[in-house]
């Protein structure tokens, strides 16, 4: 199974929403027995919102012969995507990145990354951002490969345990 010409990138459908929100858990489980219990609770609530539906926001999947292999929401600018741990951004944020346990290591992540940022251009932004758990160690792999940069004064510690969410941009040349 390659990622590339095979695999579908669309907008999610309004039906998906919770099919979609339960891949995100499955897909983000592996990191519950690196984390805090109390931190791992407060992920999982956060993945499995609804605040992928808010107005403006983009949720995109990526599915091969119909099965949908992951998913991102995109958040458009000047938004609260953090519940005020951070200040709005002037650029838009790829958030809720997952890709199920099967098709990792196949692109599908690079897939979805680069169909946000072809829409973030496309709209006429200079930069994307995102953030990151400091524990998922591939994900922060996967950004700095892709050339995004760090910006720590971004960074927020939303359970207080001491877990650092890392911030990223990627800006246009």
């Amino acid at each position: 199974m390659e990622a590339g010409g095979k695999v579908k990138i669309r907008d999610a459908k309004q039906d998906e929403g919770g099919f979609i929100r339960e891949q995100r858990v499955n897909s983000y489980k592996e990191h519950a027995e690196h984390i805090p219990e109390g931190h791992w609770e407060a992920l999982k609530q956060l993945i499995s919102s609804e605040a992928d539906m808010s107005p403006g926001v983009e949720r995109i999947v990526a599915e091969l012969d119909g099965e949908i292999l992951g998913s991102v929401a995109l958040f458009p600018a000047k938004t609260d995507a953090y519940n005020g741990y951070i200040d709005a951004l002037d650029y838009p944020e790829i958030r809720m990145l997952a890709v199920t346990p099967e098709a990792r290591g196949k692109g599908v992540a690079t897939v979805l990354i680069s169909e946000c940022i072809r829409r973030t251009k496309e709209k006429g932004y200079a930069s994307i951002g995102l953030h990151t758990g400091e524990f998922m160690d591939s994900a922060q792999r996967l950004y700095e490969r892709l050339g995004f940069e760090r910006l720590p004064q971004f960074d927020f510690e939303p359970a207080g345990d001491g877990i650092i969410v890392k911030a990223y941009r990627l800006t246009f040349k």
